[in-house]
């Protein structure tokens, strides 16, 4: 007992000292106050964690009036998330309602894989001008800007030069895994990280009107240093999908050309030349924009190509960005009218879709610049390879399919009830801002409710992100009372009615079909798993009576023997058979908890 005193008051201790420090080093401002990061000096260095965070400390000193510097949730690190905040007239809380017309928020986000660092320096050097320089500061008056500098805080504390081997720069940078080795990039609705549920909180805080995030490129070889990735345009829908494709896309495109930084869409092929096109990217809410997307929020990934120098790959990133907020600024009331109005839209959506697929008879022309390439023999395996030649450049007309169809449509019932026994899922909704009612039971046994059965399911064979994900999942549904639903007597349910602008995010989430549902990354597995059984040699007495008792049983079970001859030779399988079709097969046995109310 005295050794875990003793160690409470060491780690006490221990976490006023640090805590101190922290405190010290932002109230206190460096003597040399020039706001140089090491990129400066040389352009294939990127900066550290420690030098980001202390860069901005001190840019927020000297400039409170811009810009505020705050730590917002934990990460897995023990490290805390930062929130960044630049508003021109120092106003750093989120937008009311009255005002959004006139004040438009856009969120950056940076190293969610840190390897791809060119997003935090550019980033860093973007506040910097916007705090400094008067001329560059005004055009951005209507712009609140939300930054995370560093989203994985653990893989940018873990430097290293060896792992992005296929990337020219910068010579030091973070690892893509966090402290517990999760792709962050996969995590956003299951928030299996620290860093997922302060994403979530952050983003629902603010509710921007445009999201980006920065990355660099795997892939094939090509002329562009800057590809571009917006939400899918199908599965933003609404007004916001026409003027992502008619305006907001194109515009940005052109603003690039003008800056002398062509991009293209991102390029989606891994192992062959692109000359005969490729497929868009249907962003499941696993992903920034697939998940943004289930908001209203207008989103784009930047993908600066791994091959092209650090300094080139930094600047390229840097005037998008720019490029992006003088978009915004421009053309903010738009957005934020047709976001307000897409969003109104989905209280009352009476029905929404939860998978797409490709539609390969849609596609349009690009014109894109690429590097001839040819098979020769490989010196390792001596079989064949791909080989680009960027001595050999070309422009050549190709076909881009970026156009989906719904493959899965679900009508929304008025409400779901969730039992109070997944506090994992609650959390998540309240997360998202979900509003939700706690349910007497009592109260509402009479009331009629959907009821899922899970049919059949498939799970990937190797672990996925820390899950086995389900897929190609096949439901019935039937409608009882709530009372007859009840595996519990004594179990809460909490109402989640369907009239919120969150309708997509809770569709998406808790119909067990969706992609990226709650069902499918294993928050209930608990009822795939059968608790109770049966002895043969004691269950046969019993499944004779039951036979005797029920003629249309015997009949089933009759027929069936005649069809399938594996199973009438397996007298196991007809007992199973009688003990599944009879009251002593246990009710919850692939039941989904989760019921569904008025449809």
């Amino acid at each position: 007992m005295k050794r875990t005193i003793l160690l409470s008051y060491i780690f006490t201790f221990s976490t006023f000292l640090f805590s101190s420090c922290s405190m010290a080093q932002k109230t206190t401002p460096s003597s040399k106050n020039n706001f140089s990061i090491p990129f400066d000096t040389n352009i294939n260095q990127t900066v550290t964690y420690q030098e980001g965070i202390e860069f901005l400390n001190k840019l927020e000193i000297s400039y409170p009036q811009f810009l505020q510097v705050n730590e917002f949730g934990m990460t897995d690190s023990g490290e805390p998330l930062h929130e960044i905040i630049f508003e021109i007239n120092g106003k750093f809380s989120p937008i009311p309602e009255t005002e959004r017309q006139d004040k438009f928020v856009v969120f950056i986000n940076n190293g969610i894989h840190p390897g791809e660092s060119d997003g935090i320096d550019a980033t860093l050097m973007l506040l910097r001008d916007l705090c400094t320089k008067e001329e560059f500061r005004n055009q951005y008056k209507n712009i609140v800007l939300v930054a995370i500098p560093f989203y994985n805080v653990s893989g940018a504390l873990t430097r290293n030069s060896t792992t992005r081997a296929n990337q020219n720069g910068a010579a030091e940078y973070g690892f893509r895994g966090n402290v517990k080795n999760l792709d962050l990039n996969r995590d956003f609705v299951k928030c299996d990280s620290k860093n997922g549920e302060s994403f979530n909180k952050l983003f629902q805080k603010w509710q921007p009107l445009v999201y980006l995030e920065n990355h660099v490129s795997n892939g094939a070889d090509y002329q562009y240093t800057m590809t571009h990735l917006a939400t899918q345009a199908d599965k933003l829908g609404g007004k916001m999908e026409e003027f992502l494709n008619k305006s907001f896309t194109p515009a940005l495109e052109k603003a690039m050309i003008n800056r002398n930084e062509e991009m293209t869409p991102y390029v989606n092929v891994f192992g062959y030349d692109p000359v005969n096109g490729w497929e868009g990217f249907m962003d499941s809410p696993r992903y920034s924009t697939g998940y943004a997307a289930l908001f209203q929020t207008f989103s784009m990934l930047t993908e600066t190509h791994m091959l092209k120098p650090y300094d080139k790959r930094v600047k390229a990133t840097s005037i998008f960005m720019e490029e992006l907020l003088k978009y915004v600024q421009a053309n903010g009331k738009e957005l934020q009218k047709i976001k307000a109005e897409d969003q109104k839209e989905v209280k009352t959506q009476k029905e929404f879709v939860l998978d797409w697929e490709l539609d390969t008879t849609r596609y349009r022309k690009l014109n894109f610049k690429g590097y001839e390439s040819s098979t020769e023999k490989s010196k390792v395996s001596g079989l064949d390879r791909m080989k680009y030649h960027t001595s050999k450049p070309y422009e050549k007309e190709v076909n881009y399919y970026d156009a989906f169809k719904p493959s899965l449509k679900i009508v929304a019932p008025k409400g779901y009830l969730i039992p109070l026994a997944y506090p994992e899922i609650l959390e998540r909704l309240k997360w998202n801002g979900v509003e939700m009612d706690t349910l007497i039971n009592e109260q509402h046994k009479d009331h009629k409710v959907g009821v899922y059965s899970i049919q059949n399911y498939k799970t990937v064979k190797s672990p996925y992100e820390s899950h086995y994900l389900h897929y190609d999942i096949e439901l019935s549904k039937e409608t009882m009372t709530f009372g007859e639903a009840l595996r519990y007597p004594e179990q809460k349910y909490v109402l989640v009615k369907m009239n919120q602008a969150a309708n997509r995010y809770i569709m998406e989430m808790l119909e067990p079909q969706g992609k990226d549902s709650f069902f499918a990354w294993n928050f209930f597995d608990g009822i795939l798993q059968q608790k109770e059984h049966f002895s043969p040699y004691v269950f046969e007495d019993i499944a004779a009576q039951i036979l005797e008792e029920n003629p249309a049983l015997r009949k089933e079970l009759e027929d069936k023997k005649a069809s399938d001859e594996e199973f009438a030779k397996n007298a196991y399988l007809q007992l199973e058979f009688v003990y599944k079709n009879s009251v002593y097969h246990e009710k919850s046995y692939l039941k989904y908890p989760v019921f569904r109310v008025g449809g």
